[in-house]
């Protein structure tokens, strides 16, 4: 079996994963507050757990993974949309929510097992404050209910901090029923033009941080393997989580391994609606201000070319790039049934999801396809195949080598959600060179026979100039456009 190696933020170590039941590895990822559309900072962890998810299926088998995904459906920021909009809080959350999961599928993420919404769950949550308070881990006080972070000697292990250093760094509520500034609200009360349940307390709603709790409590027991979210949800949010779940279960070790990403820039700034440079899934998939769309798997592609634990740059480069390549790729497979995605891709995912290795990986074993196709004689091309893949396939007939490396490419661009028949459609919009290769490869036919190669290169630097790449074989002419395409300068070429 596949060893898979995770940076645990808990322990600030790359270690080996080691499930606590193989049978039923269980991950569990924060997931939107249902208000308004995911911009693209949110759809990061979307991606990087959803290639963690693939990759646990893959090693453990489908059956044997748990992915529980959440939604925030009662908050203070969907209390205020209502109020502006005058529309009702369950209109709004319905919406946003299938907003969320239509924008994260076009960018290829798979749906989790569970998808738990947090107002389904305010029974457990009220079940879990009242033995907080039981066991003296919260109080209550004036209608609300607080956790007393002084009770739980561990506070702050997992970002690092004092707790005198999270007082200075975060925004503290003071409240004169609070014992301690850094207390902070499992439950508080609801006026009637609010949404509220009954509880022991008076009417009201739980704080932000219980849900996640109670959820993955419910549906993934007292400890599980994987919690996993944006850096930014560290502290206070995860912070507070493992503070009250360990405190509820006495002895239980909540998450295992934590694992956070980093965040992401557009064109090298932080992105912000005061720069301008805040944009949402929707914006990119459909186009905004004057410019294209992307396609869901040119993000894709993008957001994996960087390592998750790294600052992410999401640059129109980038996705032009992405684009020419996932373009070669697909043409490439066309027509093909995946394989068995090839070690390397693998070895490279379980190295701490380096996704960005993986991608260099397939790079190698597209530019290993072209060796293969390169000319006519098959067995000879083969020669120029690098060791290790000719081992793999050592008993496979000449004939099938090429379909059957074909069908390795695949399966690896798969286990990353990339070319998958779900992403596809997308490349075949584009622009139509076959006249141009046709007659580059008349050229080059004729030029064979005059030794004048003259009108050859003319061509091809034409071609080149006008951002076209550019392959010739003896067998055919193969033309793409690349990241610079300018179809303006291909007038008069024909």
């Amino acid at each position: 079996m596949t060893d898979i190696w995770l940076t645990n933020t808990k322990t600030r170590q790359k270690e080996k994963f080691a499930p606590i039941d193989p049978d039923n590895v269980r991950m569990y990822v924060c997931g939107p507050t249902v208000y308004d559309r995911a911009h693209i900072g949110n759809a990061r962890p979307v991606i990087v757990f959803d290639v963690l998810y693939r990759l646990l299926r893959h090693v453990y088998g489908p059956d044997h993974v748990t992915y529980v995904r959440n939604f925030t459906d009662v908050d203070d920021k969907i209390n205020a949309r209502a109020a502006e909009s005058g529309r009702s809080i369950k209109e709004i959350t319905n919406e946003t929510t299938q907003w969320y999961l239509d924008d994260m599928r076009e960018v290829g993420a798979m749906d989790p097992d569970q998808m738990p919404r947090a107002t389904d769950y305010i029974g457990a949550m009220i079940t879990m404050i009242e033995g907080l308070i039981a066991n003296g881990h919260a109080y209550a006080a004036e209608g609300h209910v607080l956790f007393a972070v002084e009770s739980y000697k561990d506070y702050g292990a997992l970002s690092g901090r004092s707790i005198d250093d999270m007082i200075a760094g975060a925004r503290v509520e003071v409240a004169p029923y609070k014992r301690n500034p850094m207390d902070f609200v499992l439950w508080k009360p609801s006026t009637d033009d609010l949404p509220g349940w009954d509880s022991p307390w008076g009417r009201g709603r739980p704080g932000w941080h219980i849900e996640c709790s109670a959820m993955s409590y419910e549906l993934l027991g007292e400890t599980f393997d994987i919690h996993g979210g944006g850096n930014d949800l560290m502290f206070p949010h995860h912070e507070n989580e493992i503070a009250q779940s360990c405190c509820a279960h006495e002895g239980a070790g909540f998450a295992k391994v934590w694992l956070h990403n980093e965040m992401l820039q557009v064109e090298g700034k932080k992105m912000s609606k005061s720069l301008g440079n805040f944009f949402t899934v929707r914006d990119l998939l459909d186009g905004h201000d004057g410019l294209p769309g992307v396609p869901g798997e040119v993000i894709r592609f993008v957001f994996l070319s960087t390592h998750y634990r790294k600052p992410m740059d999401w640059t129109a480069e980038k996705a032009e790039q992405a684009k020419a390549t996932l373009k070669k790729w697909r043409k490439t497979t066309d027509g093909v049934e995946a394989g068995e995605p090839a070690p390397e891709v693998i070895s490279a995912l379980a190295d701490d999801l380096n996704t960005a290795g993986a991608i260099a990986e397939l790079h190698k074993l597209y530019e290993a396809l072209r060796n293969v196709s390169a000319n006519d004689d098959l067995s000879l091309n083969i020669l120029n195949v690098p060791d290790r893949i000719l081992q793999r396939f050592a008993d496979v007939p000449p004939s099938k080598f090429l379909v059957a490396l074909k069908a390795e490419v695949l399966a690896s661009a798969n286990l990353l959600g990339l070319l998958t028949p779900e992403l596809g459609g997308w490349e075949a919009t584009g622009v139509d060179l076959t006249a141009y290769a046709d007659q580059l490869f008349a050229l080059r036919q004729s030029a064979m026979e005059t030794k004048d190669f003259s009108s050859v290169d003319a061509m091809k630097t034409a071609l080149l100039d006008a951002g076209v790449e550019v392959r010739m074989s003896k067998t055919g002419v193969e033309l793409e456009p690349g990241p610079k395409f300018d179809a303006a300068k291909l007038e008069g070429l024909l």
